[in-house]
Formats: C-alpha cells, sequence, structure tokens
C-alpha cells in the first residue's frame, strides 16, 4: 500500500518476489523478513493442516471458529484442548509455558556444553522442537485473540459443493474484523481495500469472480505483512499523540496528491485486476481536524517518516513469526506444485480458479489485517514473559 511509503528500495529482504515471474533458483531462497508483497511465493513451503478450534459452550452467537493450521508440539496441542474446553485458562496456561521454556533455558546455561556430536545434534533437535513449541504459543495466543472478538476465522479453502462453486460461504463477519481496529488505523486499511479491489468497492459485493488460489495466497499473506506493519506503526503513532510530541506543522507543508511511485508498497502486477490508486482527494485538509488532539492522522504520520524508520518498522523481527505467515497461508490455501519447465518457465500444475464475491474477498483481507495485528500483539506479549527476539 502505497500510503506506507516503503519500496523495494528501503524494505529489507528482497531477494525474491511474488508480484513479478521468478527466475528458478529464487525459490531456494529463505522468506523475507519485511512487509512487501513481492516476496510470497516463498509462503507455500510448509504442509497444510486443518484445526478446528470450537468456542466455549457460551460463545454469544455460537459460531464455530477455524484456525486452519494443525498444532505439532505437546504444548500446541495441550493449548488447543483449553482452548476448546476452558477458554478463560488459557492466557494462565501460555504464561505457565512460557515459564516451563524460561526455566530450561536458564538451566542449559548452568550446564557445561558438551562438544561430542550427538549432544549437539540432540540440541538441534531441542531447540527446533522449542521453536515449534513458541510458535505454536503465539499463534494459539492467536485464535485466542480472535475467539476473544467473537470472530470465527476462516477455514481452509477447498472445493465446494455450492452450485456457483463459490468457496466464500463463511459468516460476514467485516463489522467485527474492522472493530479491532483503532480509527486511524482503520482509515488506513479503507485505502489498502481500495487498493486491493480498484473500483470494484463501490460495485455490488455479491458479485461472483474466478481468481487464482494462488494469487489470493499472496494476497492474503502480504495483507498479514501490512496487518503486522500497521499495528506496529499505530502504535507508535498513539504513543506520540498522547505524549504530544508529534510535529507542530504536521500535515500542513505536505501534499499528498501525487505519491512517488517509488515508495509504494503493492505491486499493482501482485494482485488481482488492480485500477491505479488514485490519490485525488487525500489531500492535507483529509488529515486535519479542527478537533487539535486529532489533527494528525495516520496516514500523513506514515508518509513523513524516513525510508530508515519504515524499514524498521515494515520488518517482521522474529523467524517465528515469518513461519507463521507462511503456515497460516500453506493452511488455507494449501501447497502449489510448482515446476521449471526446460525453458526455463515457471509452472504450477495445480492452481486453481476459486469463485468467491467481492464481500468474501474483503473478508479474507480484513482477517489477514487482523491476524497481522494479532501477530505483533502476541509476539510482543510472548517476548515480555521469554524474551526470544534476540536469539
Amino acid at each position: 500500500m502505497h500510503d506506507t511509503r516503503c519500496s523495494h528500495d528501503t524494505c529489507s529482504g528482497c531477494n525474491s518476489g511474488w508480484s513479478r515471474k521468478c527466475e528458478p533458483e529464487e525459490f531456494c531462497n529463505s522468506c523475507p523478513s519485511s512487509y512487501n508483497p513481492k516476496h510470497y511465493h516463498e509462503l507455500y513451503n510448509f504442509r497444510a493442516r486443518g484445526l478446528v478450534a470450537r468456542a466455549s459452550a457460551d460463545s454469544r452467537d455460537n459460531l464455530v471458529p477455524f484456525a486452519p493450521l494443525q498444532l505439532e508440539s505437546p504444548v500446541g496441542q495441550l493449548l488447543e484442548k483449553i482452548s476448546n474446553t476452558h477458554p478463560h485458562l488459557l492466557t494462565a496456561v501460555i504464561d505457565q509455558q512460557l515459564e516451563n521454556l524460561q526455566n530450561v533455558r536458564d538451566a542449559q546455561k548452568e550446564s557445561d556444553p558438551s562438544q561430542d556430536s550427538l549432544y549437539k545434534r540432540i540440541a538441534e533437535v531441542k531447540d527446533k522442537e522449542k521453536r515449534i513449541t513458541l510458535e505454536e504459543i503465539i499463534y494459539c495466543s492467536i485464535v485466542h485473540k480472535f475467539l476473544e472478538n467473537n470472530i470465527s476465522m476462516i477455514p481452509k479453502i477447498s472445493a465446494t459443493s455450492d452450485p456457483t462453486g463459490r468457496v466464500d460461504l463463511w459468516p460476514n463477519q467485516e463489522l467485527k474484523l474492522e472493530a479491532v481496529h483503532s480509527p486511524e488505523a482503520l482509515e488506513m486499511i479503507q485505502s489498502h481495500l481500495s487498493l486491493v479491489l480498484g473500483d470494484r468497492l463501490v460495485g455490488p459485493l455479491q458479485t461472483v469472480v474466478q481468481i487464482s488460489k494462488i494469487k489470493l495466497g499472496k494476497l492474503y499473506a502480504a495483507s498479514i505483512m501490512y496487518g503486522y506493519f500497521l499495528k506496529r506503526v499505530d502504535e507508535r503513532f498513539q504513543l506520540e499523540r498522547s505524549m504530544g510530541i508529534l510535529p507542530k506543522d504536521f500535515g500542513k507543508a505536505k501534499s499528498y496528491d501525487e505519491p512517488s511511485p517509488g515508495i509504494k508498497l503493492w505491486d499493482p502486477d501482485s494482485l488481482i485486476t488492480v485500477q491505479d490508486y488514485d490519490d485525488e482527494g487525500y489531500n492535507d485538509s483529509d488529515y486535519m481536524d479542527t478537533d487539535e488532539d486529532k489533527s494528525f492522522r495516520l496516514r500523513a504520520y506514515v508518509m513523513q517518516l524516513d525510508a530508515e524508520t519504515l524499514q524498521r518498522l515494515a520488518t517482521v523481527r522474529s523467524k517465528e513469526a515469518i513461519s507463521l505467515i507462511e503456515k497460516q497461508t500453506q493452511a488455507l490455501f494449501g501447497r502449489p506444485d510448482i515446476r521449471v519447465s526446460d525453458d526455463g518457465s515457471i509452472e504450477t500444475s495445480n492452481d486453481e480458479l476459486l469463485s468467491l464475491t467481492f464481500s468474501g474477498l474483503t473478508m479474507l483481507v480484513l482477517e489477514a489485517i487482523a491476524f497481522g495485528s494479532f501477530l505483533w500483539d502476541k509476539e510482543n506479549y510472548v517476548e515480555s514473559k521469554y524474551p526470544f527476539l534476540n536469539e
């Protein structure tokens, strides 16, 4: 989304791209750690699994929330059961599991490391198990956040028996998904949706369209990254505004009528047919208010950040968070069979066209943004209990 001024030049991890035809060797690159939709052909490296996380019996709307990722670790499976049977205890159990991880870490520091190859191999296996456990603790925390907001997560997307072939038969929860964000962040999200849908945003929401599953997966993954970035920058904005340290003349001297192509986050080639974003009407007056406390809008705040700050804010901090973005996308959309033909072209033999409405497409994007926002929150929470970002 161009509102954030981040670009391929300013974001880290730009080794390869979702949004263009990738060269064969690029499929060996690791997943990037910064929000840029040019990176997401690598988000399909994990096996898809299905998990039903049922809400408690007293759920207000009797929804059956779905979390499409099946948990593997004993701790993850325990948290799943707690979430199903005693969701009010989940936070306490998570805290206990994080304390257990810290105790194991402390014990390892006190023991003398062995140079034996077998010992090293055992240590590597344990480290991998710990990383998966940490990922699934964060994931369960995210799912719990959806449940707390009475939001049913979208299940794995697959063929349907619906006569129209539509896959978006999930309940409409747009208002709930919008309500988890601040008003300022919601303004940015509406611009994001406008960029994704173009002029279709104002058309009939029940119009059915066909979209490549892989392309839809790219959009979903990129929207998670956008939600992560948006929550991070919104927290910074809200803090500076509450402290009264926003620039006095902020928003008055800069015009936003024609953003530079070099600072757009989104490459239209990576999206569904997207109309070039028209910034007309987004002038200074849109971000100024008669109430001095509301004079500075988030979009204008983002536009005035320097490239180095944007790069830092757009970078996912942990390997665990990157892995969860990959796994969540993989669990929803499956793993494409990507092949390189003799002439060097890239083929996806198991790609398929999905039928869904623009309302369903909007729901997918909103869920992805909420997932990214919750991912930022829960990564922070886990870090406060069990510091792992600098490992």
